[in-house]
């Protein structure tokens, strides 16, 4: 059994945040249940305990338990001491530059670098094969460039002061009119 029935009732515009997030996460592969509990810490005003998350989701705690250890892997939610109490309490990262720019590095460690070695090898098996190809192979080129490239430019926009990647993505399109091949039409 992983869902209880008695859970507490939160404000109509929290709820529908958690499950909203609930769903994105899923989307994004991430379990629902990990999502919600990360989207109802990250609203909390205070650490809770996995009891307090269990009771207000309506979660069993063996899912609670099993989501909180996910998302301390992620790195989005920490551990707080609470002066008295023996039992464990959880706070969100709630800075949402951190929080996704948390998410987008555990997201290229799981999905991009993968993908950079796989294709990396894939080209190289190319070369070493007469049977295949040139289509194939050229193919296989273009999308390990294109990868590499998107791998680049997220480790360079890490490195990017917050205020500057902020002005950055306020530029938009327009940051196009300042190199120098032209304006964009």
């Amino acid at each position: 059994m992983t869902e209880i029935t008695g859970k507490k009732k939160l404000p109509a515009a929290v709820e529908r945040f958690i499950l909203h997030w609930g769903d994105m996460g899923d989307e994004w592969g991430v379990n629902r249940s990990v999502s919600q509990i990360h989207g109802l810490l990250y609203l909390s005003e205070a650490p809770m305990t996995a009891e307090d998350i269990a009771d207000t989701l309506g979660m069993a705690r063996s899912n609670v338990s099993n989501s909180l250890k996910e998302l301390l892997a992620w790195n989005l939610i920490r551990r707080v001491p609470i002066l008295g109490d023996r039992r464990d309490h959880y706070e969100a990262e709630t800075d949402i530059w951190e929080v996704a720019a948390r998410i987008a590095a555990r997201r290229k460690e799981r999905e991009l670098d993968p993908a950079i070695a796989a294709l990396r090898a894939c080209v190289s098996d190319a070369a070493e094969d007469p049977a295949i190809n040139p289509v194939a192979s050229k193919r296989l080129k273009e999308m390990l460039a294109f990868t590499e490239l998107a791998d680049h430019w997220f480790m360079q926009m890490l490195k990017v002061p917050r205020p500057r990647l902020v002005a950055l993505m306020r530029l938009g399109e327009k940051i196009a009119n300042l190199l120098p091949l032209g304006k964009v039409k």
